[in-house]
């Protein structure tokens, strides 16, 4: 009988988990495996590989014994590094996390019919094709007169056209990732808000306590695994993101990340693609930083005590 039973769930588990296995190791690990060996190729647009070696990393990193590691960055993998950090922590603090809030605490606040028609406007953006809103944003901050930012300008403030893609180009990116990346907080955000029980609220508000109390005591604590989740998991996807920062963008170098990088340099056509082994390597180098990010982010949220065994066993 033990035996059958053991059985039993043996094939439970073949079946609920064997295609999540599957999936993780056909386009997680496998993927990696090949960056890896690539990396430290001389392959490039035949596609033929002739020696192993790590020439691909001496095009980024070069020895320098003045330095207190000993080593440096060359220039354009420096300057895609330091705008990647400055992309990834504005876009998420600002938007993904900060914003993602508010629209959850407003929305949740308004009436239930006002609420969730608010947020199904606000995720339009991300329902749509990433194209159709790229081409939105290039018509919004297009530099002529043609652009709806600088009609406003002109016909409404009277001042000059602005040209945001030489003034302020990663202001761009920003905010065009951050209102895409701010309708899955608020989502996250809006449902654990809603599971929190509402005699607090009524206790709360019969103690006397005013709206900015209720969040401040009741809400914020409420919600502090989502915002570590939304934090760590927002953290890596900006890290890897590219698709709405090449279309807006183009391979502008005043918007290379990381991502942007490795992508211009292997599969964006015309415009130096071929370089699968260069590409390899800055992929491996992002692969392992955003490793570490990941590692301090559960450090620093805590993640382990929200992924314990609960205390109350159920049979």
């Amino acid at each position: 009988m033990m035996h059958k039973q053991r059985q039993r769930q043996a094939v439970n588990a073949l079946i609920f988990l064997g295609p999540a296995c599957i999936f993780l190791l056909v386009l997680l690990v496998a993927p990696i495996i090949v960056d890896l060996v690539v990396a430290f190729t001389d392959m490039a647009q035949t596609v033929r590989v002739s020696e192993f070696s790590n020439e691909q990393f001496r095009k980024i990193i070069r020895p320098n014994e003045d330095t207190w590691l000993g080593f440096e960055l060359r220039g354009s993998f420096y300057r895609a590094l330091a705008k990647t950090a400055i992309f990834v922590v504005f876009t998420l603090t600002i938007f993904n996390v900060t914003f993602g809030l508010l629209l959850a605490l407003t929305t949740t606040a308004l009436p239930d019919w006002l609420g969730g028609t608010f947020r199904a406007i606000w995720l339009l953006p991300r329902m749509s094709p990433s194209v159709v809103y790229a081409l939105l944003w290039i018509w919004v901050i297009d530099p002529t007169e043609r652009g709806l930012l600088n009609q406003v300008l002109i016909n409404v403030f009277g001042f000059g056209p602005i040209n945001l893609f030489i003034d302020h180009p990663m202001a761009i990116i920003v905010v065009a990732n951050g209102f895409i990346g701010a309708s899955i907080g608020m989502l996250i955000l809006t449902s654990a808000i809603r599971s929190i029980p509402q005699h607090l609220f009524f206790a709360a508000r019969a103690d006397g306590a005013g709206p900015l109390s209720i969040v401040r005591h009741i809400i914020l604590p409420t919600l502090r695994w989502p915002l570590s989740y939304i934090t760590v998991f927002q953290s890596l996807a900006l890290m890897v993101s590219f698709e709405y920062i090449f279309l807006i963008m183009g391979p502008a170098r005043s918007t290379m990340t990381m991502a942007m990088l490795a992508y211009t340099k292997t599969l964006a056509p015309q415009i130096g693609s071929g370089q699968y082994a260069y590409g390899a390597a800055i992929t491996l180098i992002l692969i392992i930083i955003g490793v570490i990010v990941a590692l301090l982010l559960y450090r620093l949220t805590n993640m382990k005590r929200l992924l314990a065994k609960p205390r109350i066993e159920v049979h």
